[in-house]
């Protein structure tokens, strides 16, 4: 079809980068010369609709995408597809402008669906239940589906003791390492979403862990337990604070996509600021406040309790020390129970010495 230039300048007239997203769906009408850019329909060679959302932050963002069967087509959930036709694609999920494109994404959701088919045809009886499905669509609403695939479901079901990490920092190098010592998991995946090799990850690689896989694939979580968030854009000069914004972002991502691909898992949050990011966590993934949970100061107070016994070598007769608060400069310390914590000679051994914490 002819493409109306100007037309979709006003459309997007309150888009942010308005002459990027222009110019790369110029760049689409090359490739596909059908494609509606009212993100009705797009069909490919094998007849698949798909409807496109483009936020207002492209490229910067990814679009959100559908499927959008007609009446007498049911939606297949599956590894990239849920039960709303969301889908889920590598491509959407690695995006990044510049090399991310809408037209390499459609190339890609070719790709996938070629190898396993979305849609299905319906039979006359299951057309009516097919109506309200399409109505959710048009609204194209986030999040991940409250309907779950009873095939999808058992599957979910038939895998004991998985876990994933996200993140293939320093933590989440340590989280693999002792999962993997205390044998508490039958299955362990490594996501590493950086790009490179780091060192640690290149020694996991190395060590060839029996049970852990190291993937950058997030399909690879699929039907864990337990999916555990220790993935940061934090910089060597950034505090937590700095990056919150592209914390929530990486998450907007990643949380709906990993839901998905582990409908009944329980996701552990030790992202930084955890406070702030289990929160974001909950919202994206759409599961119970007891299924989101953040390890707020734990991993502090059990590193400040190793220093007073193991570096400072003083008692503390069995009582707690917790750090509690915020990430940052506003933590505090809190020694556990009314009672004094420490023995006097201890005491002494703490006032002549001088340790940053």
């Amino acid at each position: 079809m002819e493409f109306d230039c100007e037309g979709l300048r006003r459309l997007l007239g309150k888009y942010k980068f308005r002459d990027l997203t222009v110019e790369e769906l110029k760049n689409v009408n090359m490739f596909f010369p059908h494609f509606r850019y009212s993100m009705d329909t797009y069909g490919n060679t094998y007849n698949i609709p798909v409807r496109l959302w483009i936020l207002d932050s492209h490229p910067f963002a990814p679009p959100i995408c559908f499927l959008k069967p007609t009446a007498n087509m049911g939606i297949s959930v599956g590894k990239h597809v849920d039960a709303q036709g969301r889908i889920y694609l590598p491509y959407l999920q690695n995006w990044s402008h510049p090399k991310s494109v809408i037209v390499g994404l459609i190339k890609e959701m070719i790709a996938k669906f070629q190898e396993e088919l979305p849609l299905y045809s319906l039979s006359s009886s299951d057309e009516a239940r097919q109506v309200d499905l399409l109505a959710y669509i048009a609204k194209i609403t986030e999040g991940v589906s409250d309907i779950n695939s009873k095939n999808w479901a058992n599957n979910e079901n038939k895998t004991v003791k998985k876990i994933t990490v996200v993140g293939g920092g320093e933590l989440g190098v340590a989280c693999t390492l002792a999962i993997s010592a205390k044998g508490i998991a039958d299955r362990l995946v490594l996501l590493d979403l950086s790009e490179g090799t780091k060192g640690g990850m290149m020694d996991l690689e190395i060590f060839n862990l029996p049970n852990v896989e190291i993937s950058k694939d997030l399909s690879a979580s699929a039907h864990s337990k337990v999916v555990i968030f220790t993935v940061n854009s934090l910089g060597s000069s950034q505090s937590y604070l700095d990056v919150v914004q592209r914390n929530v972002d990486m998450f907007r991502t990643l949380v709906p996509a990993l839901g998905h691909y582990s409908q009944q898992s329980v996701m552990l949050v030790a992202s930084q600021p955890v406070e702030i990011m289990t929160y974001v966590t909950w919202k994206q993934s759409a599961f119970p406040s007891n299924r989101v949970i953040g390890i707020g100061c734990n991993l502090d107070s059990q590193r400040l309790q190793y220093i007073i016994t193991n570096v400072l070598k003083a008692e503390t007769s069995g009582k707690p020390v917790w750090v509690i608060g915020e990430q940052g400069e506003d933590k505090v310390t809190k020694w556990g129970g009314q009672e004094e914590v420490m023995s006097h000679n201890s005491q002494v051994q703490l006032s002549n010495r001088d340790i940053m914490i």
